[in-house]
């Protein structure tokens, strides 16, 4: 069973960190993100950058996005390699497919670093907890339904985050008897526009949806989005990220359908993700596998009090 480590655990380690001292110097990094079109993904190009520098100001960051195409995130490894990158940060698009990639990378003395999803074979894994993400999301469902409703489940692109989300919110559907899941195989390609056409198809198919939960925030607004060109009204919306846009429609009395999104910080789980590495590179062992980040659910009722991503705060 994979050991892990909790936030406290994850910021005090960040706070230790201020002025260590390598036994390899960090040279070059190369990030390989899902898409640099989410904001999640901008956001923990940022983190990584933002520590990379402070691990050595001169460090060269490359960072590229793969769009969700296997292919296309292999060729990067490639080309990392190619380029004598000392440390990898990877958000693989398929978490056994990648696997060839990341030995030939290790191979090659490069340190491999998943964050956000996991990766088989990956020195270190740094996300968030997305069954956690998935429960709380869909346990607010339940809480706004009375336990009894029709629900769909939004699916996305198969990646680790995805699947456990999914995992989470069925985990707590699958106990309230009075729940129907009218869809959950759908896949809105984790964008707003993907999103939006799924969402337009299952309001054409089903003409009673109490409730939708989005695996994440682009895809709840482009749900959102659906649910008012076709007026319909009465969804509670919900989702996982906590994402400046989703953290804004939660305070816009004119979205009353997005409801709650379970938070993630990509800032610091980026930055978290690159400490890890620069441990590794300098000879220390992570103290654990995976270190999983814990979410906490932002709804129109406490999002005055959320302090939103930190990349917002560190800049």
């Amino acid at each position: 069973m994979l050991k892990t480590i909790t936030l406290a655990g994850a910021a005090t380690a960040l706070a230790l960190s201020t002025a260590p001292c390598f036994a390899k110097e960090l040279k070059s990094i190369g990030v390989s993100l899902g898409s640099l079109g989410n904001p999640f993904f901008v956001a923990l190009s940022k983190g990584a950058e933002f520590e990379a520098k402070k691990a050595n100001p001169n460090v060269k960051v490359t960072t590229v996005g793969f769009e969700y195409d296997l292919g296309k995130q292999v060729t990067q490894i490639d080309n990392f390699i190619a380029a004598g990158v000392d440390l990898i940060l990877l958000n693989p698009g398929d978490p056994k497919a990648i696997g060839p990639a990341i030995k030939k990378a290790q191979a090659a003395g490069i340190v491999v670093v998943a964050v956000d999803t996991a990766a088989e074979g990956a020195d270190a894994t740094v996300t968030t907890n997305n069954v956690q993400a998935g429960e709380i999301s869909c346990q607010y469902i339940v809480d706004k339904l009375g336990g009894k409703g029709d629900v769909v489940i939004e699916n996305g692109p198969q990646v680790s985050a995805v699947i456990d989300r999914v995992v989470g919110c069925k985990n707590v559907l699958s106990k309230n008897p009075g729940i129907k899941v009218l869809s959950s195989d759908q896949d809105g390609k984790g964008s707003r526009e993907g999103g939006l056409t799924v969402a337009q198809g299952y309001l054409t198919r089903f003409p009673k949806i109490d409730a939708i939960f989005a695996i994440n925030d682009p895809q709840a607004i482009g749900t959102d989005l659906a649910a008012r060109q076709q007026n319909r009204t009465g969804i509670v919306i919900t989702a996982v990220d906590g994402a400046p846009d989703i953290e804004a429609a939660l305070k816009d009395p004119g979205s009353p359908q997005i409801q709650a999104s379970a938070s993630q910080d990509p800032f610091f789980m980026a930055r978290r993700a690159v400490q890890v590495g620069v441990g590794i590179l300098s000879g220390q062992k992570p103290a654990s596998t995976v270190e999983l980040l814990p979410s906490k659910l932002v709804t129109r009722d406490n999002v005055a009090e959320y302090k939103g991503w930190t990349s917002d705060r560190s800049q």
